[in-house]
């Protein structure tokens, strides 16, 4: 009996992938365990192991193929002794190709809008005429020069993306003869386009949107819609924090461990939600999930965007171990060998581009968590010290807190606890 191998689920978001590499051919014999591909998910590829016995009758999906969506069979098994020619190609797995049909997918399939936010990018690089039944390609701009000519747009071919009528076509062309009565409907045609780069001709390309860049758009849009953000703004005396990691590195340089200003900040965070456990929350509808333990989840930037490993009961950990921990998670996030658990959860998150010279900045919430800190570059600036103004190096924190679960007050506590422990850091040692 034939067995059919689909597309799994990676993750509890993953609604589809793509076949980055199969690790086996048609002909090979594979058992429970062996590693069958390589599957792409909107956050990391990761190797795909056989749950059954038999051989490779059929690969149903070339590899690089896209958009593949869970429960879409990639590839049949037939058990010893059954004759791989005669299995037949299951119904289910015919649409592998990116622009399969909604019919093909599975009752989990990713929701209607997903497949509709495609639209403008296949159209923008179809090569269809510009008139299409009676649909007619033009930009706003051409239609109303048109309009006011009287050029018949329906003879025209456009020289824009995808045989798209611009301005440009229209002012080279003569007027045409007085419009029939048949044309009056045009000027109650649906309401006007954006106005885009291509209609004022423009060069430009159509990048295609990665998994990634889909869900980080999909997610914080949610995020700035539904979640009250507040912001809260700390400036932080760095001066005593970097002479403890100078002390620390060289302490531990013999073990190999190089701590980074970052490290120091992520076991700060930790301790400060320890201190603070009214910010150490998620909202949760009716409900507040209150958690016992600081996950700190830290953005990494990648080539294709953005991604959080998580370092976990942060505050229970010493700096080396956190430091050895961070560089291996944002090794592989780079990679995208991270596992789901390792970048899914956290309890709040930390946010650095101190490294870009970025003075300051306010950070989205990373839904579902309840507050994410944003780090900005420590410089040296006057600052007053008992008294009198002397130089510092001085860096400005900001705190963006979800005023659904956490009040202003208790955010305010936060950014006070991450400041003493920042200018006085061997009470996160402690």
């Amino acid at each position: 009996m034939s067995i059919n191998i689909q597309m799994p689920a990676l993750s509890p978001t993953m609604e589809e992938g793509t076949l980055a590499k199969w690790l086996v051919k048609e002909g090979d014999a594979v058992s429970a365990g062996d590693l069958l591909a390589e599957i792409e998910t909107d956050k990391a590829t990761m190797e795909f192991e056989a749950i059954d016995e038999g051989m490779v009758a059929k690969i149903m999906v070339p590899e690089g193929a896209e958009n593949i969506k869970v429960g879409t069979v990639i590839a049949v098994l037939v058990e010893e002794g059954e004759d791989a020619s005669e299995v037949a190609a299951p119904k289910a797995a015919a649409p592998a190709a990116p622009a399969a049909p909604a019919a093909s997918s599975p009752p989990t399939a990713a929701p209607e809008p997903e497949p509709q936010s495609e639209k403008p990018e296949k159209e923008a690089v179809s090569s269809t005429p510009a008139a299409s039944g009676n649909r007619v390609k033009a930009s706003p701009l051409a239609r109303r020069l048109a309009e006011q000519k009287g050029v018949d747009l329906t003879a025209m071919a456009g020289s824009g993306p995808g045989g798209r009528i611009v301005k440009a076509d229209v002012e080279g062309t003569k007027p045409s003869a007085p419009a029939p009565a048949a044309a009056a409907p045009k000027a109650s045609a649906p309401a006007p386009q954006a106005v885009t780069a291509q209609d004022f001709g423009i060069p430009h390309e159509v990048v295609k949107l990665s998994g990634m860049r889909k869900t980080i758009a999909r997610r914080l849009t949610e995020s700035k819609q539904t979640v009250p953000h507040i912001y809260l703004t700390v400036d932080i005396r760095l001066d005593a924090l970097l002479k403890l990691r100078g002390e620390l590195n060289a302490s531990l340089n013999s073990r190999g461990v190089k701590l980074s200003v970052n490290d120091l900040l992520i076991k700060a965070l930790a301790a400060s939600l320890v201190r603070v456990p009214e910010c150490n929350v998620q909202f949760a509808g009716d409900t507040m999930l209150q958690f016992s333990r600081a996950d700190i989840s830290v953005a990494v930037s990648i080539p294709s965007g953005l991604i959080t490993p998580i370092i976990t009961d942060a505050a229970g950990k010493g700096v080396a171990a956190i430091s050895t921990e961070m560089k291996d998670l944002a090794g592989r996030a780079k990679e995208g060998k991270l596992k789901p658990e390792e970048y899914q959860g956290g309890t709040a998150s930390l946010s650095n581009m101190g490294m870009f010279g970025i003075k300051q900045f306010e950070a989205v919430i990373n839904p579902p968590q309840g507050m994410i800190m944003a780090i900005g570059a420590g410089e040296k600036r006057p600052y007053v010290i008992d008294d009198s103004l002397q130089i510092a190096t001085v860096m400005s924190a900001t705190g963006s807190f979800d005023h659904r679960a956490i009040d202003g007050a208790d955010g305010a506590r936060l950014m006070q606890a991450f400041k003493e422990l920042c200018e006085k850091p061997l009470g996160m040692l402690a």
